[in-house]
């Protein structure tokens, strides 16, 4: 699907985009893009540090604990961020294969007696109550680097070799989806199967190949809710629980965490004072952050969140459609459908659109795998945004 730049002023500051047309600036959408990865990490470890407090102390612990991690996966993941925003597309395509190969190892650590097991997902390495980390997580980092570039030099093989020139991406990606699956995290397959369907789509794959493509992937996910009770239990309390089912326990938590949302009101009841995280919403700091915002800060507070992820996903669409360069325009696309579809998904599974997924908020939800790779990501994207002309004189400049 071919991609067209959007028209380019001809100096590299603000002229030629006066009044709305300044949504499509490219210095407005770079400086708004950071602004928005900032904000919501900042705010992040604060509502972590709100939502976890009680829980911590009803454990033994200090009730800054779980924010102060937090807070030092935010500033590696800055420092990440950081180094890699100085990095080119020229290295990114050098080491992309790399980096999926050792995330697929370690993706594949998981399985074996060094694999650790969360709430029924298998997803971990590492030491439990001392340090872990989830290998998914750097597989979407490593796929939205490494398949742009291998779908680029495919389609360019295709006319030669035909539907042989997919068998090398195609089956590295399958490969990736298959061993996050194998640890049973859905949620997280869900999101790899957003950035493997985007790429493949702006890659100019051939459309029947990508229906059926299409197909075989809805056909896998349905096999696999049926053939799990508990996911299909999941599915089916998702849209048959009522505001009393609260002693049903896979309606426990939906049904909580809309009571959270709706006792916040407009402006909510206030940060820090969340009745809802007096252990009745499990994973409040986690994957069900976004009810505690909704409680404290009320629908205003909700609706900044949002409006700073539609910042994010809006600069990256902007500035990928005005660069040249087909592989750096293809990257920050996967890193948008990421970054925005990971947040739809937790705010959906919150307000009861989907059943519960797993699945953290990026940015904000507590979790030291997804903010270092959300933030290495945004600083990977940052690095790509920096050759487009405009932002590549500003930051010259600066």
């Amino acid at each position: 699907m071919p991609m067209r730049p959007l028209r380019e002023p001809d100096r590299g500051d603000f002229a030629g985009f006066g009044g709305l047309a300044g949504l499509l600036n490219p210095l407005w959408c770079y400086h708004g893009f950071v602004v928005a990865v900032l904000a919501l990490s900042v705010f992040g470890v604060i509502m972590v540090f709100s939502s976890s407090s009680v829980d911590m102390v009803a454990r033994g612990y200090a009730p800054w604990k779980q924010a102060m991690s937090q807070g030092v996966y935010c500033v590696g993941g800055f420092l990440c961020a950081l180094g890699l925003s100085r990095c080119g597309a020229r290295l990114y395509r050098k080491v992309g294969g790399a980096a999926v190969f050792a995330a697929m190892f370690l993706q594949f650590l998981t399985l074996t007696p060094l694999g650790i097991d969360v709430d029924g997902n298998r997803g971990w390495i590492g030491i439990r109550g001392v340090i872990t980390f989830q290998p998914a997580e750097l597989i979407k980092l490593s796929l939205c680097i490494w398949l742009p570039g291998a779908l680029q030099l495919a389609a360019k093989r295709f006319r030669r070799e035909g539907w042989k020139a997919y068998i090398v991406p195609g089956g590295v990606y399958a490969s990736s989806l298959g061993l996050v699956l194998l640890g049973k995290d859905l949620g997280t397959a869900m999101i790899i199967v957003f950035i493997g369907v985007v790429a493949f789509m702006i890659s100019g794959f051939p459309l029947k190949y990508m229906a059926m493509l299409a197909g075989a992937l809805s056909v896998l996910v349905l096999v696999l809710v049926i053939t799990s009770s508990n996911r299909l239990k999941r599915v089916f309390a998702a849209y048959s629980c009522s505001d009393t089912d609260t002693q049903v326990t896979l309606c426990f938590q939906s049904v909580h965490a809309r009571y959270a949302l709706s006792s916040g009101g407009l402006l909510g009841v206030g940060l820090g004072n969340s009745r809802e995280k007096w252990n009745y919403l499990p994973a409040a700091h986690n994957d069900f952050i976004f009810a505690i915002i909704g409680e404290e800060t009320g629908f205003v507070g909700t609706m900044i969140v949002v409006l700073l992820f539609v910042t994010i996903g809006w600069c990256l669409l902007v500035v990928a459609l005005q660069i040249k360069d087909r592989y750096v325009s293809m990257v920050l696309m996967c890193v948008m459908i990421w970054i925005v579809g990971q947040a739809l998904v937790n705010i959906g599974v919150v307000v009861g659109l989907f059943p519960v997924l797993g699945v953290p908020m990026p940015f904000v939800s507590a979790g030291g795998s997804s903010m270092l790779m959300c933030l290495s990501a945004a600083g990977v994207a940052v690095g790509m945004m920096r050759s487009q002309p405009q932002i590549k004189a500003e930051t010259r400049r600066s």
